[in-house]
């Protein structure tokens, strides 16, 4: 009997440093989007949590699903690869190809989404996303899970041409985002819908207002990237982002309380707005 406990309590030890030593590792196929979502403080948020995590995001500047389409089937490299390794560190590799950097990593999730102005166009979306996601099934692992990555709608006073497409409403352009992202999330294709557009919306209820872009539709710096970043961490891990203890030294602590708030509801409900009474 005490042989037989001795094993017991070595085995459970040797399952809890199994799961001490998991590294959670994302990479997003995206654009300055993924940048603003992931490559800021998500890492800091998993290391608070005693969580590994590595992060890689295929950067261009703009890019559409359509030209990470057109790129796949060249085989291009033509990526700015940005990578944060387990001790937070970001490096950043230029002329990579999406092939290059899914096989870089034995990568958890990888992550797909749209470029801004046609993130609420869902016909646009479908003209190419089937051909991505079958390219980069073709050479993921097979536990790898794909996730979509749901951006948000611009400041109301945004001067992007493609604000256009909403007839310069902020409004409509989150409902078209939603709409899309509700269609997509059916998709068998996809575990998990990240939705950082419905945080984004939710944060702008709150005291701290519209003031979540530093352009008019890239993220504001800090609690505007960390809002973004609580929203990924919760999705990722499962666990509620409000305990996390983690803030960035720029953010305040109301701002910080808003973020988590913000992203929690969105987890919670992906798909419409909750109001953050801060």
């Amino acid at each position: 009997m005490k042989q037989l406990l001795t094993l017991l309590f070595a085995f459970t030890i040797t399952l809890s440093v199994s799961a001490q030593e998991k590294i959670l590792k994302v990479l997003a196929i995206g654009n300055s989007f993924s940048e603003d979502g992931i490559e800021n403080y998500l890492y800091d948020l998993a290391k608070a949590d005693g969580q590994q995590i590595i992060i890689g995001n295929m950067y261009i500047g703009g890019a559409s699903i359509q030209l990470h389409v057109k790129n796949s089937r060249e085989d291009k490299a033509s990526y700015s690869y940005r990578k944060v390794g387990l001790d937070g560190k970001k490096i950043t590799t230029k002329d990579v190809s999406i092939s290059q950097a899914i096989a870089d990593e034995d990568w958890d999730y990888i992550s797909l989404q749209q470029a801004s102005p046609f993130s609420g166009q869902h016909a646009v979306i479908m003209k190419d996303l089937p051909e991505l996601i079958r390219y980069v099934t073709s050479l993921k692992k097979p536990h790898t899970k794909l996730v979509y990555h749901q951006t948000w709608a611009y400041q109301q006073d945004s001067d992007h041409k493609g604000f256009a497409n909403y007839d310069n409403s902020q409004e409509k352009m989150y409902a078209a985002i939603v709409n899309a992202t509700k269609k997509i999330n059916k998709m068998n294709d996809f575990d998990m819908v990240v939705p950082a557009g419905t945080a984004i919306q939710n944060a702008r209820t709150s005291s701290q207002g519209d003031t979540y872009t530093r352009d008019g539709y890239h993220l504001e710096l800090n609690f505007g990237r960390f809002t973004a970043a609580c929203t990924w961490y919760e999705k990722l891990f499962g666990k509620d982002v409000r305990k996390n203890t983690y803030k960035p030294e720029q953010v305040t602590d109301k701002q910080a309380k808003i973020a988590k708030n913000a992203a929690h509801k969105a987890v919670k409900k992906p798909f419409r707005i909750s109001k953050v009474k801060i």
